[in-house]
Order: C-alpha cells, then structure tokens, then sequence
C-alpha cells in the first residue's frame, strides 16, 4: 500500500486537474521561486532549474513525496513566458501563429525522507493553425491567455489553437502524466490505474507516445 502522501508544489487548475487523474491522495503548496532567467541560459536549463527549485521550496517532511513542474513556450530560441498584459498576449500568438514552436516542461519528485530528487523533461512540439487576428482579438478579450506560457491554453474548446499534435497534450498542459508515472514508480510508489487510458479519455486524445515513455 502507498503510505507516502503527495504535494503538488503548483496551484495551477490545469495541473491540479491532471494530477487527480493518478487516483492518489494529494495536498497542494505552491513552490513559489524566482523565475528570472539567468544570464546565458538556455531553455531547458531554465525549466529544469525551476521544477527542482520549486521541489525543494517545499521541504517536504518524512512520509511526503513533493511533485514540481515547469513549463516554457520556445519559439525560435525565444523563451515565451506568461504575459504581461493584454496587448503581450497578441503580440505572443501573433508569433507563434501558423508554424511549430516547442514546449518543454520539466518535472521533479522530491522525497522527503531521503531528500532524493528524480527529475524528468517532456519535449513537445505543438503546431499552431493560422487563425485570424480576429479570433486572437475575441481570446484575449476572454482573459483566457493571461495566465499561461505563450498565451494559449491547448485545451480551450473555442480558441482550439493547436493542430495535428503528435505529442504528450498533458505535457503541453503543465504535467506530463506518464513521465510523472515512471517517477513515483521509481520511488517505489504505484498508481492505482491504467494512467495513459485516464489521460487520453479525459483530454479526448489519442496518443502516440505514451507506450515509450513509460517502457523506458
């Protein structure tokens, strides 16, 4: 039986969302860190960084097993953050609009009774349909992007800014599912269910990657 207890170190819906799928007991504090990119450093530095900062924010105690994720719009070479205001979050899916860019998140499991840390990546890459500027216009005005890496949720049922993904849809979310699976599963914790069938029925997708990620 599973005795550890789970922290979710992000007050995110989307991962909060995701990680109930696992069907395990879990808490949730945020792992509040500076966020600031550090002179010279490239994306997937930065994310990994950030995930394992945000693990240990949390000092997870004896029995506890701390859950952190990072994730960061890459276009071009440019880091895509959250925006600033209305008028950035136009400005970001005017860039990323009609062409491929890369999503990387970036995961560590923190365990508090041995302070052993187990950190993965999930490299994406998301292609975007060439809407209008009228459809960004009438998402912006939803307040939906403000939020969220690049400006964009993959989810959004009337934006549906995504096309022809061949990818993990949770990683572009903020949480991997099944990178997450292998890790508690390298701690010795297992998940209750059949986590790549959960994920695919709840996001209505059928993935392509899932059966390598976790028989590596």
């Amino acid at each position: 039986m599973n005795k550890e207890k789970l922290i979710l170190a992000s007050n995110s819906p989307r991962r909060k969302e995701l990680i109930a799928l696992l069907q395990l007991p879990f808490t949730v504090n945020p792992g509040n860190v500076d966020e600031t990119v550090e002179m010279g450093e490239n994306a997937q530095a930065y994310v990994c960084r950030l995930a394992l900062a945000k693990a240990h924010a949390i000092k997870a105690a004896q029995g506890q097993v701390t859950i952190a994720a990072d994730t960061v719009v890459v276009d071009q070479g440019d880091i895509l953050g959250k925006p600033m205001d209305a008028a950035d979050a136009a400005r970001m899916l005017k860039q990323l609009r009609g062409h491929t860019h890369t999503v990387m998140t970036a995961i560590t499991l923190l365990e508090g009774s041995s302070g052993r840390a187990l950190s993965d990546l999930c490299v994406t890459d998301v292609p975007m349909r060439n809407y209008s500027d009228a459809e960004i216009e009438a998402y912006v005005a939803s307040s939906d992007p403000l939020d969220k890496a690049g400006a964009y949720a993959i989810q959004h049922a009337g934006f549906k800014p995504v096309e022809n993904l061949d990818g993990c849809y949770a990683s572009v979310m903020g949480l991997p599912l099944c990178h997450i699976t292998k890790s508690l599963q390298a701690l010795g914790i297992e998940v209750p269910v059949d986590i790549a069938r959960s994920c695919q029925a709840k996001l209505a997708y059928d993935c392509r990657v899932h059966a390598g990620i976790l028989s590596n």
